[in-house]
């Protein structure tokens, strides 16, 4: 079994079985169906020709003069009504069995769901499209997580900064779920900050800080996770006002907004980083 991909106008003179699949995107899925459909019949030998990106009638009637009327069947996933029938039609003139892929589901769909089908092409290549970015956005934010490697700053849709258990980790993996490529940066008083976070622009940056009092709760719960002893300087109030402290300077060297975690779920932070990021360019 093989596939042949037309130029449009291509006229194919065969004696042997030929399938065309008449699509308005790629056609994978159609040629998906006629090969699963072909195992069941002479060991699935059969040519597949893919007519794809059909937009038009003018299209569909390229597609129709390429086939061998006595040799050929047309197995299609239009979603437009008008250029299905138009297929239906011309297919029909011609002598073609032709054979429609979507519409008995789409219909079935149609009642399940209590709404009509959109009827628009390519919209399974856009929700591909979205999961591809959405992979990438996760993979991003792992590799640039916790200031690994300060050069992806500039890449990044998005950077976090704030001192250590202000969620940047959580954070940046939720906003990744959703398409946003995160970096972020713990603030540390004996480490001076990555220069990048100073050259990117301001509005890509937001700061993450927290109360006093709700700090020393969170880190004495992870020493104590950690099995580590709670009364250590990480969780003593000493440091963390020194921590916050130095932060706000840098935050505030950097103009960027910032944002009181202290007591906001992950989703509620996410949702005003969003609204933040979407403010500060203009959208």
């Amino acid at each position: 079994m093989f596939t042949r991909i037309l130029i449009k106008g291509e006229k194919v003179i065969t004696r042997q079985k030929v399938v065309h699949v008449v699509s308005d995107s790629v056609g994978e899925t159609a040629e998906l169906v006629v090969k699963a459909v072909a195992s069941q019949f002479n060991g699935g030998h059969v040519e597949i020709n893919r007519h794809s990106f059909i937009e038009s009638t003018q299209d569909i009637d390229e597609a129709i003069n390429s086939v061998d009327e006595l040799n050929s069947l047309i197995a299609y996933t239009l979603v437009i009504p008008e250029l299905k029938e138009y297929l239906d039609r011309r297919s029909a003139e011609k002598g073609i069995f032709s054979v429609d892929l979507l519409s008995p589901l789409l219909h079935v769909f149609e009642d399940f769901f209590k709404q009509e089908a959109k009827h628009q092409p390519k919209l399974i290549r856009r929700m591909d499209e979205a999961y591809f970015k959405k992979i990438e956005a996760i993979e991003f934010s792992v590799k640039y997580d916790d200031g690994k490697d300060p050069r992806g700053l500039k890449w990044a849709d998005l950077v976090l900064i704030g001192v250590s258990r202000t969620s940047k980790t959580p954070l940046a993996m939720y906003l990744a779920h959703h398409g946003y490529r995160v970096a972020n940066v713990p603030i540390v008083p004996e480490v001076a900050p990555p220069k990048e976070i100073f050259e990117i622009p301001r509005s890509k940056c937001v700061g993450l800080t927290i109360s006093p009092e709700k700090l020393n709760e969170v880190r004495k719960e992870r020493l104590k996770s950690m099995g580590l002893n709670a009364e250590s300087n990480y969780a003593s109030m000493e440091r963390i006002f020194e921590e916050l402290d130095y932060a706000d300077r840098i935050m505030k060297r950097i103009g960027c907004p910032i944002i009181d975690v202290s007591n906001k779920a992950i989703e509620e932070t996410a949702n005003l980083i969003i609204h933040t990021l979407k403010r500060g360019r203009g959208l």
